[in-house]
């Protein structure tokens, strides 16, 4: 269901969601206060393993393939430890350090401004897509091109047309292809549908995206290759492997914070006039967790911690398991729905509802109340057309925008 008034909603008093909100600036306060040795080694670790990762794999996938005996376990060794490299960093470095997490340390191999991540979608790309576009406009209908990418249906209040009949497939493309479609998701594939997309920028970000797309090719599917000499096509085959690998698992884990039951949608009108503590109140709505051991939550980028990951994306990802328990007695002393489960049922929900999606709303029935407004047309808008923000992430009112465009 799509909230156009979360406060109206919510039951709650203009008082108590400002109190939430200064609730939730201390807790922000505290980490900030404390973040220090502990931190900056559990990142600096992490990376020694995931660089170990992937040298141990290319290292068993060009030298353990030489044998005959020893080809097959090298082929399953390399591509595995390869794998883990990708997601590693991919999910809990690569993400979390474009978000800023770790600035605070001030080493410039570990800061925001410098990462560029092993995937084809351009650092620069990714830093307006997501941490600008989807966490300051989290699922509001319009303004999140996070909501189905520009090639699902993800919401009832969406227009079904014909095309969505497909979202089977397109969703299995998506999913093992995921690098891909993050490369072209700040293209905004549904503006260019339209029509609507400035032709310049278009040209520019599509060069940057080839760019940086024939640097991933040219390492997992020339340079590599080459060098394992005769075994290169095993090689190769690994490197495909590993990949796909990396893209079902990102994609699994980034469905499970987003569109499982619970995770809610808004209009435009929620967003208007909306105070700091309401974007809180909208991020704890928004997103969904899922529970898990900590190697999970590691592998999954802390992303099972999604509600906290959005309350405070530029703080550091190793501290959102203690957060996490702070958020929900919040949640509980302000009766705020906090959506959480197990992994295999987030993502279970998240299919059900692509699947239903397909097809007209009147073909199915929704297990949540019927949207407030009808169904319309909810194009995506540009930045000009979007609300003024200013992009420290979640540090945001009216009042303040003004003053930033002021200055």
């Amino acid at each position: 269901m799509a909230i156009s008034d979360v406060q109206e909603y919510m039951h709650l008093t203009d008082d108590e969601i400002e109190q939430l909100g200064r609730e939730l600036d201390a807790i922000r306060a505290e980490v900030e206060e404390s973040r220090g040795a502990a931190d900056a080694a559990y990142i600096n670790r992490l990376i020694r393993i995931q660089r170990g990762l992937a040298v141990a794999g290319r290292l068993t996938l060009m030298l353990g393939t030489q044998s005959r005996k020893t080809r097959v376990p090298a082929v399953l060794a390399g591509t595995t430890f390869l794998g883990l490299h990708k997601i590693l960093e991919n999910m809990e470095i690569g993400h979390n350090v474009m978000h800023g997490q770790w600035d605070w340390m001030n080493d410039p191999e570990i800061h925001s401004s410098n990462w560029e991540w092993d995937t084809a979608q351009p650092a620069e790309q990714w830093k307006h897509s997501h941490n600008y576009v989807h966490h300051q406009f989290t699922n509001v209908l319009g303004y999140d091109n996070d909501i189905g990418y520009g090639i699902l249906r993800m919401a009832r209040e969406q227009t079904w047309s014909p095309y969505n009949l497909g979202q089977p497939v397109y969703n299995q493309l998506l999913s093992t292809f995921f690098e891909w479609g993050v490369a072209l998701h700040d293209l905004d594939i549904e503006r260019i549908r339209q029509g609507e997309k400035d032709p310049k920028e278009m040209k520019r970000q599509l060069k940057q995206i080839f760019r940086k797309g024939r640097r991933q090719i040219l390492k997992d599917y020339v340079v590599y290759p080459a060098l394992a000499g005769k075994q290169w096509k095993t090689v190769l085959k690994a490197n495909a492997t590993s990949n796909i690998m990396r893209n079902l698992w990102s994609y699994v884990i980034i469905f499970c914070g987003h569109f499982p039951d619970g995770a809610m949608h808004f209009t435009e009108e929620e967003i208007e006039d909306e105070t700091r503590a309401e974007w809180y109140l909208r991020q704890i709505l928004g997103a969904a967790n899922f529970k898990g051991g900590p190697l999970l939550h590691i592998m999954s980028g802390n992303l099972g911690f999604q509600i906290e990951h959005h309350l405070y994306p530029d703080l550091p990802s190793n501290r959102y398991a203690e957060i996490s328990v702070r958020v929900q007695e919040l949640c509980e002393k302000y009766d705020i729905p906090y959506t959480t489960g197990p992994l295999h049922q987030q993502y279970g929900q998240a299919l059900r509802t692509i699947i239903k999606l397909s097809v007209p709303n009147s073909w199915t029935s929704s297990d949540k109340p019927e949207p407030p407004t009808p169904t319309r047309d909810r194009r995506r808008r540009s930045d000009e057309e979007r609300p003024a923000r200013i992009q420290q992430l979640g540090v945001w009112s009216r009042r303040t925008s003004k003053e930033h465009q002021a200055s």
